[in-house]
């Protein structure tokens, strides 16, 4: 099958069987343009994997640690064709990753998440609010992951919103005459989850705000609100209470950087869901096997859509466990999982280490 016609293949719709079949062929073609155009993935290749003239399956793939991205500027294209640069938001002090685009991966992870958003958002225009600065947006050639999280979603809306100023103070005025304009209409959110938490949820109005038919869609920030006990049924519990949004329509996503475009979105049982693009295994920390559904390891993340960078197939520091396969509630199909944290800093600095000798 062509990328462009499995691309238009409905979201959530693949048996394991059928996504094995296509997604498998997909990657493998990815891996070897990797091969033929970065230096460094091939080398990686080579030495760590010994890597075989044919790859028979999705786990013998090479994979590069998601860390690399922080020490290197890989990349498989010319220097003259890079388009922008995204960079990882990263916490205060630490190295942030940087990831190479070209024209065609920017359009790309764009295509690709708007099939992902568009299942859940439909394909209108829905007027936005977004928990966020417009200051993040300011320099359009070397992104973070919040604005490149912004500019993705920005799409899915109109007469946007943002929630705070250049000096991320709430705008209540602005947020009132929203709500006066759009109380009980479909409108959609979106914002990082702790700045959801901080900005929307935890403030004080003197208004009521009717958000009974929106569509939040959040993602990152768990650690944070960790520290405050509020776990992802309380987030939803008092945004339901305070705004009435629909737990349901609320959605947290897994992705990074490094994937962007290739997001996993939480299905109606609270599991995050693997869309057409993107799979996932999971790795013993140890010896890097792969483990069964049930057991937790290192997540390892896959897609078919980065072709500028080798990150097709980026091994994480986090640690998560595969829920089931085909069989959720809202009868989407595919993996479905969740994260219960990150890994040791021993388990992240030996896999690091084994691939920066």
């Amino acid at each position: 099958m062509r990328f462009r016609d499995y691309i238009d293949i409905e979201q959530y719709s693949l048996t394991k069987e059928k996504k094995n079949q296509y997604f498998f062929k997909l990657l493998n073609d990815l891996n070897n343009h990797h091969l033929s155009n970065s230096i460094d993935h091939k080398k990686i290749s080579e030495v760590y994997f010994h890597k075989k003239d044919e790859i028979s399956s999705v786990d013998q793939v090479p994979f590069l640690p998601v860390s690399i991205f922080k020490n290197k500027l890989l990349h498989s294209i010319s220097e003259e064709n890079i388009y922008k640069v995204l960079k990882s938001s990263g916490t205060t002090g630490s190295i942030p990753s940087q990831i190479v685009l070209d024209k065609e991966t920017a359009a790309l992870q764009t295509l690709t998440l708007s099939k992902i958003i568009s299942h859940v958002v439909g394909k209108d225009r829905l007027p936005m609010m977004i928990v966020d600065s417009k200051s993040v947006l300011k320099n359009r050639k070397t992104f973070t992951a919040r604005g490149a999280g912004i500019l993705g979603l920005s799409i899915f809306g109109k007469k946007h919103l943002y929630l705070l100023d250049n000096d991320f103070e709430l705008l209540k005025n602005e947020l009132k005459e929203f709500s006066k304009k759009y109380n009980g209409q479909r409108v959609l959110i979106f914002g990082f989850t702790f700045m959801v938490w901080q900005y929307l949820a935890s403030v004080d109005l003197d208004f009521d705000i009717d958000l009974s038919n929106a569509i939040l869609i959040h993602s990152g920030g768990w650690k944070k609100l960790q520290s405050l006990e509020v776990d992802n049924l309380t987030f939803k519990k008092i945004l339901n209470n305070k705004f009435k949004i629909k737990p349901e329509n609320i959605y947290n996503f897994y992705g990074m950087v490094e994937q962007v475009g290739s997001v996993f979105l939480e299905n109606s049982d609270g599991y995050l869901h693997c869309p057409n693009f993107a799979d996932i295994l999971i790795r013993d920390p140890k010896n890097f096997s792969i483990l069964p559904h049930g057991k937790e390891g290192l997540i390892q993340v896959l897609s078919i859509i980065p072709k500028s960078y080798p990150g097709h197939s980026l091994l994480t520091e986090d640690i998560g466990v595969i829920m089931g396969e085909d069989d959720a509630s809202n009868g989407w199909k595919g993996k479905y999982f969740k994260i219960l944290g990150r890994a040791k800093k021993a388990e992240i600095r030996g896999c690091s280490d084994t691939f920066n000798k």
